[in-house]
């Protein structure tokens, strides 16, 4: 039931878009993403933005090519959903 409490809690006016991350959800979310390839260099993409990306297209329901520019480049976000669904379908095995 909506309450004037309960409500507060679920209020996401104060983001971007409401398919973004608070920064709750965020803390519990950036744990499960898998650090970069061992050799390789600094990861230079935000991976919060990665995720707000894909968070996007997942609630709105877009083409990848029509994803705001002011996310990572599509071709980025897709790069992780797909290494992200592949690693978790095999982890499945």
């Amino acid at each position: 039931m909506w309450t004037d409490e309960n409500r507060a809690l679920y209020n996401r006016d104060h983001l971007r878009y409401p398919s973004d991350l608070t920064d709750e959800e965020w803390s519990m979310i950036a744990p499960l993403i898998p650090p970069g390839k061992p050799g390789g260099g600094q990861r230079r993409v935000n991976m919060r933005a990665v995720v707000n990306g894909l968070m996007y297209v997942l609630s709105t329901g877009c083409q990848w090519r029509a994803i705001p520019k002011d996310f990572p480049p599509r071709s980025t976000v897709y790069d992780y959903f797909s290494l992200w669904t592949h690693t978790t379908r095999l982890s499945l095995l």
